[in-house]
């Protein structure tokens, strides 16, 4: 095999250290959640073994209390900040003290339903029961309006680090203990592609608060500096609990059928306290201050993915689409053209992220909007032939940004948008 196919595989091989796979050398030396879930999709095109092996390690490190965390530092690298040594959380083996967005339950569904969806399989059985018990840490500690959301206490936990979303609640966060510190991340890339050092400093302070908690999530979900319901993560985990419940329905678990229904029923109805009519859009809300983002991010088109809304909403959110589309060369830029502080190459303010782009164009398809999860899968795979497999990319020129050889994006071309193009 020659090409794309082959160069995606030898970027998972390469990037593999043993059960896990880091995101990309050097950058991200580590096992992310998110990332090992959607490497797993990639893996199971020529490995299936290895596709579910990702996952398992992951879960090997999750919490007491259920929460997966969004690292785990399976080997020291002193190349990387904030380290374990910052973290702290006193687990084995150490991780970060947040996490990720809950797509995993999605993940094992799609591993398991492409096998046969055997009702007996085992790897499937124990991956159901630990993201079970990761939904319902969510359930307890991040659902403060008791609506079904997702509240989020950093704003790394999103996976969309820096976007534009976060500014108004992370500009009140106090900064004055930060202290010196000796940021790694801007070593690899260019630091016009990351986030700026104000930026990083609130980031620290949010960390440094959990750490003084002992890492306590319930006074962390009450108390801490940042607190703002995710448009992203509250779909991912409504989706998520549905992608749960179909595992459930095949083990015959009727209490958690019943659990899972009642949750789905609940984030359904909560959704609609996130749309922001003036924009025709899903939006992110500060807890705090119940303000609306007002911003259209890759985050608010998940809600095809969710399958929330109205068809009147649903038409907003595809004039929304088109809109975009006139600004954007390529599609699906994680923030739209002419919002504040928009820019094509640094990270989450205006870049595409294949594995957002995914999840839409999914959503699309079951939503019948056939054409344009087209355009998406076309333009995502356009811009891994231009410029290579990048962390992401400009949607203005196509021009990759952060660490190159990535692996969820080489993931993405084979479970996904490379599918049916040259190889």
């Amino acid at each position: 095999m020659t090409g794309l196919n082959a160069r995606a595989q030898e970027i998972l091989r390469r990037n593999d250290r043993g059960g896990y796979t880091v995101p990309t050398h050097g950058l991200y030396p580590y096992q992310w959640n998110w990332d090992s879930a959607f490497v797993a999709l990639g893996f199971a095109e020529f490995d299936r073994d290895r596709a579910w092996r990702e996952i398992e390690t992951l879960i090997s490190a999750q919490w007491e209390d259920g929460m997966i965390p969004h690292i785990v530092f399976h080997q020291e690298d002193p190349g990387y900040f904030p380290g374990p040594s910052v973290w702290a959380t006193g687990k084995t083996p150490p991780t970060s003290g947040i996490t990720q967005p809950p797509v995993l339950a999605s993940i094992v569904r799609s591993l398991w339903e492409t096998e046969g969806a055997d009702p007996a399989c085992p790897r499937m059985a124990a991956l159901y029961a630990a993201c079970l018990r990761s939904h319902r840490w969510f359930h307890q500690y991040r659902d403060p309006l008791g609506n079904g959301l997702v509240m989020v206490t950093h704003n790394w936990e999103t996976g969309r680090d820096n976007s534009s979303e976060w500014d108004d609640a992370l500009a009140r966060v106090d900064t004055s203990g930060v202290g010196t510190y000796q940021r790694r991340d801007t070593g690899h890339v260019d630091a016009a592609m990351r986030p700026t050092q104000q930026e990083y400093d609130r980031y620290v302070a949010i960390l440094q608060f959990g750490r003084n908690t002992g890492w306590n999530h319930r006074e962390i979900a009450d108390k801490g500096p940042f607190r703002v319901l995710d448009v992203g993560m509250s779909m991912e985990l409504l989706r998520a609990n549905r992608d749960l419940l179909v595992m459930a329905q095949a083990l015959g678990d009727q209490p958690t059928i019943a659990e899972l229904e009642a949750r789905i029923a609940l984030s359904y109805q909560g959704m609609d306290w996130l749309w922001n009519d003036e924009v025709g859009a899903y939006c992110s809300r500060d807890v705090t201050t119940g303000e609306s983002s007002g911003l259209v991010t890759n985050a608010s088109f998940l809600a095809f993915y969710a399958d929330v809304g109205s068809p009147a909403q649903g038409a907003r959110l595809i004039e929304a689409l088109a809109r975009i589309r006139t600004s954007a060369r390529y599609l699906l830029p994680s923030l739209e053209a002419g919002s504040r502080d928009y820019d094509h190459k640094r990270y989450w303010r205006g870049p595409i992220w294949l594995v957002v782009s995914y999840m839409v164009a999914q959503g699309l398809v079951e939503q019948g909007h056939l054409d344009w999860a087209e355009q998406i899968r076309t333009d995502s795979a356009a811009l891994i032939e231009t410029s290579g497999f990048y962390e992401s990319f400009s949607p203005e020129t196509g021009q990759g940004s952060g660490g190159p050889d990535f692996s969820w994006t080489a993931a993405m071309w084979l479970a996904w948008c490379g599918k049916g193009r040259a190889a």
